[in-house]
């Protein structure tokens, strides 16, 4: 038998069951994700094999794609994709139209953004330092545009890093325990 002949086999033999397995991955990650459970370990496997789950769904529909083509021809289908956009537009939609809650997201990344608007001279209590120590702290970690004056993420971008760059050097110059 031939490299070629063989290839659809193998395609016919293992699509649904890497599909099966992909998912499990995803459904079991994505639980763990939902509930703020293992976070670190599960993020990053969570996004990489759901796209890895692409290529067996791509194969998957491919082997049965006359037996998928019979599902438009009848209402149940049209109505699961109706159902499955209109929910996918109610969770993207405050983000697509800049509406989004304050309150809503992940808290660390919310209070970032508090903490990122403030000046040296609010946050630099925080970590123990005087406005002007802070100042010359960021100026010594090459935010050249640090000024008691400016916001922390004006700062940072007039300085030509990124707002989570500046958290992290702000979280390591922390004096105080």
């Amino acid at each position: 038998m031939s490299e070629l002949t063989k290839m659809p086999t193998f395609l016919s033999r293992y699509a649904t069951p890497f599909i099966t397995g992909f998912f499990l991955v995803s459904l079991v990650s994505g639980i763990a994700l939902f509930f703020h459970v293992g976070t670190a370990a599960f993020r990053e496997m969570h996004e990489w094999l759901s796209m890895v789950l692409i290529l067996p769904f791509v194969l998957h529909m491919w082997k049965n794609w006359r037996p998928f083509m019979m599902y438009f021809k009848r209402l149940p289908m049209t109505v699961a994709l109706g159902l499955c956009l209109v929910s996918g537009l109610v969770f993207a939609w405050p983000a697509i139209t800049g509406t989004a809650s304050s309150t809503g997201g992940n808290p660390a990344i919310a209070m970032a953004g508090i903490v990122a608007g403030g000046t040296p001279a609010q946050v630099a209590p925080l970590l123990g330092h005087t406005e002007e120590s802070l100042v010359a702290s960021l100026k010594e970690k090459g935010y050249s545009a640090a000024d008691a004056g400016k916001k922390l993420s004006d700062i940072a971008s007039a300085s030509g890093k990124e707002p989570m760059a500046m958290m992290a050097t702000l979280a390591s110059l922390r004096t105080n325990p």
